[in-house]
């Protein structure tokens, strides 16, 4: 009697102690790949770990059609599809990906005898767009479009060595007036100028940086000395793109110095010349005057055949977004130093890939995509985040924002954090993610659907993006 007593009173411990478990666990899932149910193992659960969705590795093997490999001694796993790869360890918030750290929300974990990885982080890696149904317990994921002439096969070797080979850079300075850039061999620079600062801007197509002989930081960027050059207040370089691969080194001009100069190959050197000697001085390509207006793209995310995200009361995530969105068109309207572009001003579509294509195509100053979060699991999960990717300009942006936002909304300050998202990965210029609150939880949610919140919100982000283009 005294046994089953105990037996009685653990189990109602374990109930009272591990609801939010146990329910995840009673709940069956299922993952749809372009419009096709993959067939899971009965044993197979996709389980909801700090808000973030998990599978198992089986699932990403078997079904997904990555190449994936196990290394029981430091628990990590090697995931790969064609030349991308990705490095997971259990246990730990960062991944590598493509030679770069990335942060993870949430790290995979053993579960039942089986590794389960975030299945948002390995599948927007590897391309796929990913949306939660939570109504029916669905994943769905969609591949990318394919491109016929890249899945192409080469049917002989002469076809298959056709792929231009990258240019590394091995060596950057700046001395006398001279920008020098030295490569394994020549590209075509393309050149532009900036005002407010005064600087220059050198892009540098199909390269990546070699063995360089100057410090590069974890999000490959970096700075060379420039204490004893009168003309120029700092250069900076990037590897600016990786699909395609290119650098990027910015020379910012001393308070006023003109943004002129001269280009030539000498050798395997690039060399910029700012003197104004050269013997064929060039007419920088100028992007405007002081009075350009700045272009700031608004993104309302999801729309149309995309609904986003479901709030505690059914409604679409994807409403909230350009509610809100057309409330921030609305005020950047007013300003005349600035010019705003919509990626939707209705209830359509456009596929990341096609916002990212349109901010880029316009070399926009800013882009802001608008979201709301939702857990329907975790009801309590309240609150205000801001994502940007790597950029410290970005990251700028990103602060400048959400410390109004957080101030506007009134909610809980869930922080400013560095993560790989498409919209935000993928554009080249200044670029946030904006989690306004969880429309999952009942307070966010009627702070979210209120017109007078949603207006104090929409001048929180349009004061920031004044804030990071100093626009008074």
């Amino acid at each position: 009697m005294k046994k089953f007593l105990s037996l009685l009173f653990l189990s109602l411990f374990l109930l009272i102690l591990l609801p939010n478990s146990i329910s995840a666990a009673s709940k069956l899932s299922k993952i749809v790949l372009d419009g096709q149910e993959l067939a899971l193992p009965a044993d197979v659960k996709v389980s909801i770990i700090d808000q973030s969705m998990m599978i198992p590795l089986r699932v990403v093997a078997e079904n997904l059609k990555f190449q994936v490999n196990w290394d029981q001694r430091s628990r990590s796993v090697t995931i790969q599809q064609n030349a991308k790869a990705m490095m997971l360890t259990v246990g730990k918030k960062e991944a590598k990906v493509a030679d770069q750290l990335v942060r993870l929300d949430t790290a995979p974990r053993n579960m039942n005898q089986s590794v389960v990885v975030p299945i948002r982080f390995v599948t927007e890696q590897m391309g796929l767009a990913v949306n939660w149904d939570n109504r029916n317990k669905t994943v769905y994921l969609t591949s990318p479009p394919q491109n016929p002439d890249q899945s192409k096969v080469p049917n002989s070797e002469s076809e298959a060595d056709n792929t231009e080979p990258l240019t590394h850079v091995s060596q950057i300075h700046y001395l006398n007036q001279q920008l020098v850039i030295r490569m394994d061999g020549q590209v075509t620079p393309k050149i532009s100028t900036l005002t407010n600062p005064a600087r220059i801007v050198v892009d540098l197509p199909n390269t990546t940086f070699g063995a360089l002989t100057q410090p590069l930081d974890s999000a490959m960027m970096g700075k060379l000395d420039v204490s004893g050059q009168p003309d120029v207040s700092e250069v900076r370089y990037s590897l600016f793109s990786r699909d395609p691969e290119q650098v990027r080194v910015v020379v910012e001009l001393s308070q006023g110095n003109p943004a002129s100069y001269h280009q030539e190959f000498i050798g395997d050197q690039l060399i910029i010349d700012l003197s104004g000697t050269g013997s064929d001085p060039q007419t920088p390509v100028s992007s405007g005057d002081e009075n350009e207006r700045k272009i700031v793209v608004i993104d309302a995310g999801h729309g149309g055949s995309d609904p986003g995200t479901t709030s505690i009361s059914n409604k679409h995530e994807k409403d909230f977004n350009l509610a809100l969105a057309l409330k921030v068109q609305e005020l950047l309207l007013k300003e005349p130093e600035i010019e705003v572009i919509m990626t939707r001003d209705s209830d359509v579509y456009p596929t990341r890939t096609e916002r990212v294509q349109l901010a880029n195509s316009l070399n926009a100053d800013v882009f802001v995509s608008i979201h709301g979060n939702s857990v329907l699991e975790s009801p309590q999960a309240t609150g205000t985040e801001s994502h940007y990717y790597q950029r410290s300009s970005s990251k700028q942006l990103a602060d400048a924002i959400h410390k109004r936002l957080v101030q506007a909304m009134g909610l809980k300050d869930r922080g400013v954090k560095n993560t790989s998202l498409q919209v935000i990965r993928e554009t080249h210029m200044a670029a946030v993610l904006l989690e306004v609150g969880f429309l999952s939880n009942v307070s966010d949610e009627q702070a979210m659907l209120s017109d007078t919140v949603q207006y104090k919100a929409a001048q929180a982000i349009v004061d920031g993006i004044k804030e990071y283009l100093s626009i008074t």
